[in-house]
């Protein structure tokens, strides 16, 4: 994260934002700016690519379907612009120790274990343990106890849209995101690297909301797409993982998706309206 930072106190922090007095390297002004670029940030990236998938790639039909909820997209929204708000107070702590040299991110590939090879590893091992982690965490959460409190208002919203991607409670949403943090503490990865994994997993989390079942025929069985997420909504005890199938195959959870088998959200809504149309 300091990558960023650096880049946003040469380009508008130092020259318009913060007085001279100052400095770049005191630490208040450290952690004021990490939530101020964590903010905008996840907000833009949440805002930019949901509208972007909600209007280009969600089948706006899914909104006639019975279980679409009332003014859904604003709520969804709404949510996800507050979550996103209080998820970043402890995200910001996180990056702070980034920053001060606790983890293991380096800035030269030279610094990388087997070079350009390792990373290469290194993204297929963040993939690895974050689809893992957020497996179990996110199975956690749908724990009776646990569920009413915190994955419940996700859950509201059976049919989601782009916009349900981080429509979470706060702090549902931060244990969700934690192992993303806590990788580069127990592993080396390229601070690059890290800010693209960044961007990807939640534009990733975007795309399995945003209604489009089609999965290429192969990858069906392996990737965790938006056909598999949408019965996780609608079913509630099936397809926890975040890319992958692997663990929901271990865990007993998978359940092929409906919408390929012809019993997914779009065969329900031509059902309803040719009952409606019967009547």
């Amino acid at each position: 994260m300091d990558v960023v930072l650096n880049m946003a106190d040469y380009y508008v922090f130092t020259p318009y934002m913060y007085p001279a007095t100052w400095p770049e390297d005191e630490e208040l002004r450290k952690i004021i700016s990490l939530l101020l670029v964590t903010n905008l940030g996840a907000e833009l990236i949440y805002l930019v690519f949901g509208a972007l998938n909600f209007y280009l790639i969600f089948d706006h039909k899914l909104m006639k379907h019975p279980q679409f909820v009332e003014n859904q997209v604003q709520r969804e929204i709404k949510l996800g612009i507050v979550s996103i708000f209080w998820m970043s107070f402890p995200t910001v702590a996180i990056f702070f120790a980034e920053i001060r040299g606790y983890s293991k991110l380096f800035d030269n590939v030279s610094e990388s274990p087997m070079g350009w090879a390792g990373l290469f590893l290194s993204i297929v091992g963040f993939l690895f343990f974050t689809d893992t982690c957020i497996y179990w965490i996110h199975r956690a959460m749908h724990h009776k106890n646990i569920y009413k409190h915190l994955h419940k208002q996700h859950h509201i919203f059976k049919i989601p849209t782009p916009f349900a991607s981080h429509a979470f409670h706060p702090l549902d949403g931060f244990l969700q995101s934690l192992p993303y943090h806590v990788y580069p503490f127990l592993f080396p990865l390229h601070k690059v690297i890290y800010l693209w994994l960044f961007v990807f997993v939640n534009v990733w989390t975007i795309s399995i909301h945003d209604g489009d079942y089609h999965i290429p025929g192969p990858l069906i069985e392996l990737i965790n797409g938006a056909a598999h997420h949408v019965d996780h909504h609608l079913y509630f005890n099936y397809n926890y993982g975040q890319y992958f199938t692997l663990w929901d195959r271990v865990g007993g959870s998978y359940r092929h998706p409906s919408a390929l088998l012809g019993r997914g959200p779009h065969d329900h809504i031509s059902k309803h309206t040719a009952e409606g149309k019967l009547h």
